[in-house]
């Protein structure tokens, strides 16, 4: 397998421009002929022109005449193109129902669909495909109007019409310049909804969601979505839609979340239909962030994009910030920030700890695909975020405009972002580079002490090596900070000329010292308020330092971290133990603060948080040379503990809330005050049924009675999953049975099936891959059932490698026919270093087996190898 690598130092602006493209789709019955006419300009003398293809080639012309080409590893060069500007005319064929790897132009359900972000668009026809040739676009879609009666592309209509034979046409013109990543066609038989905004300015804006017949009815709350993300973006960034229609088009087979293309995003079905009865509460809010992340890229990755796609993060980690301040100011600032915390520890930092760790600008890839990873996206909007804390909303919104007015139009760099952001603020960001360029997690080890009359911090700040680079340079990053007294009070002291109980701190050496002055008792630090940085922090707290901060610090990141520490403790204590053949500790102090917690008067999302243990993925963050089992059973013994230590608790508990979300006038609909009594009780309904397993048969009595809507079900069906006796299974299968027709439900029934700790769960696994609504070559169905498979921790890491083989299997399988979806699964096995010896052997087995097949894709391929590297 050959590899070509692509470097950043590398990077040279296109030899030849297109101001404008116009394509022509003839769609037929076994094949669509693509005829395209770029509009070129040579801007370097004397270079060849090379234009990206792998469609079928049925002709190529330049200025109206047959040229001289060379056509070979998927590249059209011509050496001797003409001076100045020129027309080149390209007819390719291209055959959507045998395109399985759901990017160019492919078939879903007999409806046709585009995916082109990073490299599709080359699947369609010959082009420049690199997000820095921008041009205008024109589309004009041709096809059989019975079959195909919804024909759609990029920007405004612009035309339409019956023709000879019952078909009919369309075409689109999109004014404003774009690079071929972000064009889109979808034509098909679809129903549409339709709905309106007007801007601030006055203009109605069409909004068209188009779906499935029998997904019409799950559209609302992503319509309304929409609108509520239209009119933030006007009021918190004073940016307003440029378009007269906005589209979205909904597909069950798509390989992303939802991709941004211009006035036509396409969305996976997961992230855009949402009711009650087959959407669980955080199906609902997902629905929501991601439809608000697409349509924040009309600014930030579409009006202003991407130079080359090492820039890859200078639009999805600005917009994943983004919409993470939109999800926060719609509900729950606190508890948002905590999932968008939670998510980062347990998916990106593994990430920059293992093998594939890369910076949030790559220096270099193989395949662009394997790119689209948590540090480019979560770690990227971290990035941005420390520009925020930085510069205050204020100033971040003045650097946001600056910006824009530098470079609308424009495709551009991180360094461009960086560079907007200093000179509005007036604040030196040049050390802050290195967040683009370093990979790897920083550690931040502290101490703190009063002396004469204040409080010093010493941090120590390490970069870890990571396998582009052992020795790293010392980060800039803010250490948002606080002191609370022994009696819980929250202590002024003076820093920076200013007084106050909360304080930045600007780190930017390898070790420093940070003096709070006028500090004249004793004191517990809270640290990495907000979490102001994506750093591992380590204080020499005390239980007693943590249990006080749990209960009194008003920073709710702290607040919770806080109780994070304790039960990661706690964890710890019963690792050892076992290894040395000790009883269990009993946790006392653990379970005190937990009796407070439970007792609070506090959110009950929040308090939901409070009393979640972390997970396996979070625990393994600082360990090396371990045995997930042991990991995992220590875990699950402190679940037990905690279980059956307050189980009248969270009956109470359970009883409370749920009188509180029938008061609701519609209690079992999406609002974030109901769901988040919900989130609360399907934590206390794991604890019962932990404590209880017999009050199985209780539930299973009672299950058309408790089951008010999809929230409850799941949670139900979660706290029943691993519970050995026979009514686990009739009630999955009545789950099953249930929502049968529900593709998006179905792909909770694989997820439950996969997750499940039972002893019986590989052989259910199996016998799902034969299931009549399992598909192997939807990516949603892989995900739940073989994705979820991976995070099982008893089953996936089993002593024997079964767990390994049946992975790399379909990871062997997905490759030939779906590379990006096989790649994404083959990340399970980044953790293989880490391991201990026989199951890193037995991992390392597989990733060999996989590595020798001929036929390999570049994409998994890339993945593998680094993993073995």
């Amino acid at each position: 397998m050959s590899k070509t690598v692509h470097y950043l130092k590398d990077y040279q602006a296109p030899a030849h421009s297109v101001s404008r493209t116009d394509l022509s789709f003839d769609i037929r019955d076994s094949h669509t002929e693509v005829t395209a006419r770029l509009t070129m300009r040579c801007e370097r003398a004397g270079a060849p022109l090379v234009l990206d293809g792998s469609a079928e080639l049925v002709s190529f012309k330049i200025n109206g005449e047959a040229a001289d080409y060379v056509l070979e590893n998927d590249k059209l060069t011509v050496a001797a193109p003409p001076a100045g500007g020129f027309i080149v005319d390209t007819i390719t064929r291209v055959r959507p129902s045998e395109n399985k790897t759901l990017m160019g132009l492919y078939e879903s359900g007999g409806n046709l669909y585009t995916q082109c972000e990073p490299e599709g668009f080359r699947k369609i026809t010959f082009y420049p495909d690199r997000p820095d040739v921008m041009a205008e676009f024109s589309t004009t879609i041709i096809a059989d109007a019975k079959r195909y009666p919804v024909l759609l592309s990029n920007g405004n209509q612009t035309g339409g019409g019956s023709l000879p034979d019952g078909r009919h046409w369309a075409k689109w013109e999109d004014p404003f310049k774009k690079p071929c990543y972000l064009f889109a066609l979808v034509a098909g038989d679809l129903v549409r909804t339709a709905d309106s905004f007007t801007t601030r300015s006055g203009r109605k804006v069409a909004v068209e969601f188009f779906t499935r017949k029998e997904d019409a009815g799950k559209v609302r709350f992503g319509i309304e979505s929409l609108k509520h993300a239209m009119k933030w973006d006007e009021t918190r960034f004073g940016l307003e839609y440029d378009l007269d229609i906005y589209m979205v088009v909904a597909v069950g087979d798509f390989n992303m979340g939802a991709m941004e293309n211009k006035g036509l995003n396409i969305f996976n079905t997961a992230c855009v239909l949402a009711d009650s009865r087959t959407s669980t509460d955080a199906d609902f809010e997902r629905v929501e962030s991601v439809i608000a992340h697409e349509y924040f890229h009309n600014w930030t990755g579409n009006r202003v994009t991407c130079r080359d796609w090492f820039q890859l993060s200078l639009k999805e980690g600005l917009t994943v910030f983004r919409d993470q301040e939109f999800s926060a100011d719609r509900a729950g600032r606190a508890v948002r920030r905590i999932g968008s915390v939670s998510r980062l520890r347990a998916f990106q930092f593994p990430e920059d700890a293992g093998p594939t760790a890369h910076p949030v600008r790559p220096a270099s890839y193989e395949d662009m695909n394997n790119f689209y990873t948590m540090t480019v996206y979560e770690k990227g909007a971290e990035v941005v975020r420390m520009y925020h804390t930085f510069l205050g909303e204020a100033g971040f919104q003045k650097g946001m405009r600056l910006y824009f007015e530098r470079h609308d139009g424009r495709a551009v760099t991180c360094d461009d972002f960086r560079a907007a952001m200093a000179d509005a603020g007036g604040f030196d960001f040049g050390q802050f580079a290195l967040w683009y360029s370093q990979a790897g997690t920083p550690v931040l080890d502290i101490e703190g002490r009063r002396q004469d009359g204040s409080f010093i911090l010493k941090v120590r700040q390490t970069v870890p090596p990571t396998p582009d680079a052992a020795a790293k340079q010392p980060m800039q990053m803010p250490l948002k900070t606080g002191l609370i007294s022994r009696s819980g009070d929250s202590l002024e002291f003076e820093y920076g000329g200013k007084r106050g109980t909360e304080a930045v701190l600007i780190l930017t050496q390898a070790e420093q010292e940070f003096v709070l002055g006028g500090v004249n008792t004793d004191a517990v630090p809270s640290l990495l308020r907000g979490f102001s940085a994506p750093v591992r922090a380590n204080y020499p707290y005390t239980d007693a330092d943590l249990a006080l901060l749990l209960a009194h610090d008003p920073d709710p990141f702290a607040r919770w971290e806080a109780g994070q520490t304790l039960l990661r403790r706690a964890v710890a204590a019963n690792i050892a133990a076992a290894a040395e053949g000790r009883p269990l500790p009993a946790h006392a102090a653990l379970r005190e603060a937990l009796g407070h917690v439970l007792a609070a008067d506090i959110d009950p999302a929040y308090q939901a948080l409070l009393l979640s243990v972390p997970t396996e993925a979070e625990l393994w963050a600082d360990m090396e040379n371990f045995d997930p089992l042991a990991v995992h059973q220590a875990r699950e013994a402190l679940l037990d503990l905690i279980a059956a230590a307050f189980h009248s608790r969270f009956l109470a508990l359970n009883s409370a809330a749920r009188e509180q979300e029938e008061r609701f006038p519609d209690p079992y609909g999406y609002a974030p005050e109901p769901a988040a009594l919900r989130t609360l009780r399907n934590v206390c309904r794991a604890f019962i049924l932990r404590a209880d397993p017999a009050h199985i048969e209780q539930v299973s009595e009672k299950y058309d009675e408790m089951a008010k809507n999809m929230t409850h079900e799941w949670g139900i069906m979660s706290a029943v999953n691993n519970n050995p006796s026979p009514l686990r299974d009739s009630l999955l299968a009545k789950f099953g049975g249930k929502f049968a027709a529900d593709a998006l439900a179905m792909d909770k029934y694989f997820a439950l099936t996969a997750s499940s700790l039972r002893g019986d769960t590989p052989q259910q696994v199996r016998a799902a891959l034969q299931h009549p609504q399992y598909n192997a070559q939807n990516p949603n169905k892989v995900r739940a059932l073989i994705g979820t498979f991976t995070r099982n921790v008893p089953h996936f890491h089993a002593a024997d490698g079964s767990g390994y083989r049946f992975l790399a299997d379909k990871i062997l399988e997905t490759d030939r026919f779906n590379p990006s979806l096989a790649s994404g699964l083959a990340r399970a096995f980044n953790i293989c270093r880490r391991l201990e010896p026989q199951r890193q052997a037995l991992m390392k087995a597989e990733l060999e087996r996989i590595a020798a097949v001929e036929n390999l894709s570049s994409e998994t391929g890339e993945i593998v190898g680094k993993i073995l590297a």
